[in-house]
């Protein structure tokens, strides 16, 4: 009995059918709510090109009812200029030539503003004709054009300033040039006066000079000579940052080679050990390049001048993933707590007296590096020597 009470009772479960579940799609007010929630206009197209819905977005957006709307074409709301690209945009999608489509239109509201929207609409096709349309989304774009122009305004202002800067340094660069030429011939003249009246004064009293008056004699010609290699450096420096750049191909290897067996003709007393690795090649202008090498390993020539037993290297390194060129001697080297203006023009490390030169020559070299987008450093220590390593491109 017990047990047929049972089965009776769980045929009779079975036999209930299962409660029914709720469906969004039993909830048309549901969907409705949601589409009268958004920010975006949400409206449908008939096939006949003509509103049959908008949601409450479009109060918002145009400032015309919905309601009152229903019926028209929309594209007679955009802005005259942008009417017959939105007649064309929707009417493919509706012919379904195109299955979607995405534009920016100007929306002309019913006070008269003009507000720019991202229309995106795509085709809709029901089991008939007279079901066939567009549905598609409006969203008020206004802000982020505002923003767009602002910043194209912005950059054209840029631009603008950029080309009148342009046409300034290129002013400022014919000015230097014309300076340049000017310093060349205006202060060599009065310099070559001086070295040529000087030389003849010397000889025509040569029989009658003392020490002390020869003395005059020479330190004004050195005086002459260290000025006239002055003004070459300052010439230099100039050219080095106007001269447009030339890149390609460049063997350092070779051209340091060269330096180096131009020093050792010059002083072929000298004793120098020199190592320099084969195939360092970089992209850069030759003729600067040049510059930037010959001042390098002239430096460390002259520097390890009073090495028993100089020594000289020329080599790659990496720093990081950066290729990098190192020039490194044993000379004389200097204290690096001193180094704050190594590369300011005229700046010295040692006197004249114990090591000739201009105090150009780093200042050269770093602007070559500049303009190359490279970087340069200097390691030294007194006593011991120095290396200076550079890039030439990033």
């Amino acid at each position: 009995m017990w047990l047929g009470h049972r089965l009776g009772r769980r045929r009779a479960a079975e036999a209930k059918p299962p409660p029914r579940r709720s469906s969004l799609s039993d909830h048309p007010r549901y969907y409705r709510d949601v589409i009268e929630s958004l920010n975006e206009v949400v409206f449908r197209i008939d096939g006949d090109g003509r509103l049959c819905f908008l949601n409450g977005a479009w109060r918002r957006v145009s400032g015309y009812e919905p309601a009152s709307s229903l019926g028209r074409s929309l594209s007679n709301f955009f802005h005259a200029d942008d009417r017959e690209r939105a007649r064309v945009q929707f009417r493919a999608v509706l012919d379904g030539t195109a299955s979607s489509s995405n534009c920016e239109l100007r929306l002309q509201t019913r006070e008269g503003e003009v507000r720019w929207t991202a229309a995106a609409v795509h085709r809709i096709a029901g089991e008939g004709p007279e079901e066939i349309g567009i549905a598609g989304t409006l969203e008020d774009i206004s802000s982020r054009k505002v923003a767009e122009l602002t910043l194209l305004n912005l950059n054209q202002e840029l631009e603008s300033r950029v080309r009148a800067r342009t046409a300034e340094l290129e002013a400022s660069n014919r000015e230097l040039e014309a300076f340049s030429s000017s310093v060349s011939h205006d202060l060599r003249a009065p310099l070559r006066a001086v070295d040529g009246f000087a030389r003849i004064l010397e000889d025509e009293l040569d029989g009658r000079l003392d020490d002390t008056e020869r003395s005059h004699f020479a330190r004004i010609r050195n005086g002459c000579a260290r000025m006239s290699e002055l003004i070459d450096a300052l010439i230099d420096l100039a050219r080095v940052t106007r001269q447009p750049l030339s890149k390609k191909q460049v063997d350092l290897s070779g051209m340091a080679t060269q330096i180096i067996d131009e020093l050792r003709t010059e002083e072929p007393e000298r004793a120098v050990d020199v190592e320099i690795t084969e195939g360092m090649v970089v992209t850069a202008d030759r003729a600067l390049a040049h510059v930037l090498l010959e001042n390098l390993l002239r430096n460390a020539w002259k520097f390890s001048s009073k090495q028993a037993r100089a020594r000289i290297a020329f080599r790659p390194v990496l720093d990081g993933e950066r290729r990098m060129f190192c020039v490194e001697d044993n000379g004389a080297g200097f204290d690096m707590d001193y180094a704050t203006n190594l590369f300011r023009p005229f700046h010295r490390m040692h006197s004249p007296d114990e090591f000739p030169g201009t105090g150009i020559g780093l200042a050269t070299v770093q602007r070559i590096v500049q303009r190359h987008e490279g970087s340069i450093h200097i390691e030294s220590s007194l006593g011991r020597g120095t290396a200076v390593c550079f890039s030439l491109g990033k």
